[in-house]
């Protein structure tokens, strides 16, 4: 595992992060998967991102990882940081958009989003394979993942367990998505590899305690 340490933050950053600001969160519009399985999607929900963006792939202390995969070690196609329940986050705009879904969904939820799991795609050679999030609670539980993303859009990609209908989302630039109900136990999704010119990206992946 190798910790990267990016150059210090340029003092201009800091002045523009001053203009992050978070919509309202009645503009999400479900969409019913099946399975009972749902997706929440609101565009552009933190405005100002692209500073937040500048912010965190700059200053979060990002690590790259191997694993194994059948008979060899290969590195993993991201960058990774993971900020454990009370670990204080990277921006205060992400604490304040912590405390915002857990308030919203907390009738559907019953608890609050806990953790918060960094996700670096330098380019579109960078990508996450199909899988639900299935260590842990979502393996028997119906929960939630919320995930704001700030930088260049990519293509989230939704699918049945076992195969089935695609559904695509891209995500960048403040977009927030909610993966709920069964999503993660019926559902698989994936951010694949890009052959296009694919802008940098950073996704924040907000879960509730026990959910990985």
């Amino acid at each position: 595992m190798t910790t990267h340490h990016p150059p210090a933050l340029q003092g201009s950053l800091f002045d523009q992060a001053d203009e992050l600001r978070l919509g309202p969160l009645d503009g999400l519009r479900r969409t019913e998967l099946g399975r009972g399985a749902w997706i929440d999607v609101l565009p552009g929900w933190l405005g100002g991102s692209d500073a937040l963006f500048e912010l965190l792939a700059a200053e979060v202390p990002w690590r790259a990882e191997r694993r194994q995969m059948y008979d060899q070690v290969v590195d993993v196609p991201r960058l990774l940081s993971y900020y454990r329940a009370g670990d204080p986050l990277p921006h205060p705009v992400l604490a304040e958009a912590r405390e915002a879904l857990s308030a919203h969904y907390a009738g559907e939820l019953g608890e609050p989003f806990a953790t918060a799991g960094l996700c670096y795609y330098r380019d579109g050679r960078d990508s996450v394979a199909w899988h639900g999030d299935r260590i842990g609670r979502g393996a028997r539980e119906d929960t939630m993942v919320a995930i704001l993303s700030v930088g260049a859009p990519r293509d989230l990609l939704l699918r049945p367990t076992g195969g089935g209908h695609t559904v695509r989302r891209p995500l960048g630039h403040g977009d927030l998505i909610v993966m709920g109900g069964s999503c993660q136990r019926t559902w698989e999704h994936s951010v694949p590899k890009s052959t296009r010119a694919a802008g940098p990206r950073v996704s924040v992946q907000f879960r509730p305690r026990g959910v990985n």
